[in-house]
């Protein structure tokens, strides 16, 4: 249903899984909205419509999909999807193209997208935490499982920008603590997805097996103790029971759903696990902290990658 007040153009960039989701409800909601992904998506889209399949429903959606990144020029609010590994030469695609009033939201996995964004370019980039659980089981077709919610941090364009993802029936909440928010759910990817991939089972029978907890258990420790010694103070997470929980109560939500870098992997892509697991390798080698577990889990998955190579 539109509004009768004005949207600002909106430009999609990596229209995947998540990328597909939010500029479906965009679209949906009357917002012009540009998708920029890969051939095979924007012919779909524009041949037949994005496909947003939900819960209660299935609903076709017409929508301007192309594989150029000159679309955003006209766009103030652009949402970067791309992975994680991809942000900053795709920052670089953009620099050309961006009007200087544009907002970049970066919906990613990992803590450092805007970070990189603003370092590729002179381009105003917010980071975000997005809490979605989607798959695009064929091109043009995207099924959302469960949440789809997000948080920003504090800016001068912060309530602005909460406003346009509430119109659009996305919730969104504002955070004085974004890098302690980004924290958080890289402790939850970190504690799932890998284990989620390398198992080929979904996030409900993690819950349930007492042997994947243990392993969770221990990728939450030296999550923590990373945060620690990197001066982040997690929301809500303040001891290692509370930083389980926290992973636990994602893959309870999200039960039905197999993580991003499984999906990856079954599609023979490349995955995010240097910006998940990989970070915290990295991050931990750095302070002289012991990872063992995450490195563990980021070697399995390259390893795993490049069989699929």
């Amino acid at each position: 249903m539109s509004e009768t007040r004005e949207w600002p153009q909106v430009a999609i960039v990596g229209a995947g899984a998540v990328g597909g989701y939010f500029g479906a409800m965009f679209a949906r909601a009357g917002a012009p909205t540009v998708f920029i992904g890969r051939k095979y998506f924007a012919d779909a889209v524009s041949s037949k419509g994005l496909i947003l399949d939900k819960p209660g429903g299935q609903e076709r959606i017409a929508a301007t999909a192309t594989v150029e990144m000159s679309a955003v020029r006209e766009c103030r609010l652009i949402l970067l999807c791309v992975k994680a590994n991809h942000t900053l030469a795709t920052a670089k695609q953009l620099a050309p193209f961006v009007r200087p009033d544009a907002t970049v939201v970066c919906l990613q996995n990992g803590v450092d997208n805007a970070v990189q964004v603003r370092a590729a370019a002179n381009i105003v980039a917010v980071p975000a935490v997005v809490y979605v659980a989607v798959s695009v089981p064929q091109p043009g077709r995207v099924k959302h499982l469960a949440r789809g919610d997000l948080i920003i941090g504090t800016s001068e364009k912060a309530d602005e920008l909460a406003q346009l993802f509430i119109r659009a029936g996305i919730p969104c909440r504002i955070s004085d603590n974004i890098e302690g928010e980004l924290w958080v759910k890289l402790l939850r990817n970190c504690a799932l997805n890998a284990i989620s991939a390398l198992g080929r089972v979904r996030y409900g029978q993690l819950v349930q097996s007492g042997d994947a907890k243990e392993l969770m258990q221990h990728v939450v420790d030296e999550v923590l103790s990373v945060a620690r010694a990197a001066g982040v103070v997690l929301p809500g997470v303040n001891d290692r029971e509370s930083g389980m929980a926290a992973a636990m109560e994602l893959a309870t939500q999200m039960a039905d759903a197999f993580s991003s870098t499984a999906q990856d992997l079954n599609r023979g892509r490349s995955t995010e696990i240097d910006a998940l697991n990989g970070y915290i390798a990295r991050r931990g080698a750095e302070f002289g902290i012991p990872v063992p577990v995450n490195h563990a889990l980021f070697t399995l998955v390259k390893l795993a990658e490049g069989v699929r190579v």
